[in-house]
């Protein structure tokens, strides 16, 4: 069973021993910046990162132009991997897991319980979001096959990490197909999410506030990104695109 290596930066209780920090921020300019300032805290606390046999794989949407600037900081090759959340039927904002490519599949039981939500329920939207992620997936790659993730390390990067539902369906994912070594990397991250991650073995974030509310509240401009800006992105960083 993996013993997940973790990190917390400012809000979070235990520091990296060893690591001086790094000058604060509070909130990101968007997503390339916060792309770049990930990059530069994952080379801070993992400065061999460049020296391993690193894919890095964005979430879309929003999670892939924050990859693309990790990716360019890497030197390594940058790919999709497809999850998507399910939403609690009546609060669709509101996670009750998450489906991914390779029939992954993640409930939060806590949820599910608490909300007294029905087999029935979990059943009509796994179905939607399975078809949902197939479709997605097909869509973003445009007839590229997905990269070869075995005995690589997988960096998993998103644009925030609320309840963690859809990062573990995307750690799970990238395991499934051969990663021997999974870093989850995130701009910003739940404190209470991040500390208990179990599906990652490092956890790499700038800021984990313990007063976590929403994702964009980090962010000055967390605009929307579109499916032709990640297909654009994808487009740009493969090499045999052009």
């Amino acid at each position: 069973m993996r013993r997940p290596r973790r990190w917390w930066r400012p809000g979070a209780s235990v520091p990296a021993a060893g690591q001086p920090p790094t000058a604060s921020v509070d909130r990101f300019d968007d997503r390339a910046d916060a792309g770049r300032r990930l990059a530069a805290e994952l080379l801070r606390v993992e400065p061999g990162l460049r020296d391993e046999d690193v894919v890095v794989l964005g979430l879309p949407r929003g999670g892939v132009p924050v990859a693309a600037e990790v990716a360019a900081a890497l030197g390594a090759p940058l790919d999709v991997v497809v999850v998507r959340k399910l939403g609690v039927p009546w609060q669709p904002e509101l996670a009750m897991g998450a489906v991914g490519e390779g029939g992954v599949e993640i409930l939060d039981a806590r949820v599910v319980r608490s909300l007294g939500i029905t087999d029935g329920d979990v059943k009509i939207a796994r179905d939607r979001e399975v078809a949902a992620v197939a479709e997605r997936a097909a869509a973003l790659r445009a007839g590229r096959p997905p990269l070869d993730l075995l005995g690589r390390t997988a960096v998993v990067v998103d644009d925030g990490i609320a309840t963690g539902s859809t990062a573990r369906a995307a750690c799970d994912v990238v395991i499934r197909l051969g990663a021997a070594r999974v870093v989850l990397a995130s701009p910003v991250g739940a404190a209470g999410t991040v500390a208990t991650f179990p599906d990652a073995d490092r956890v790499v974030c700038v800021l984990v506030p313990t007063d976590f509310s929403a994702v964009g509240r980090f962010y000055r401009d967390f605009t929307a990104t579109s499916d032709d800006e990640v297909l654009a992105i994808l487009r740009a960083a493969d090499p045999l695109s052009g």
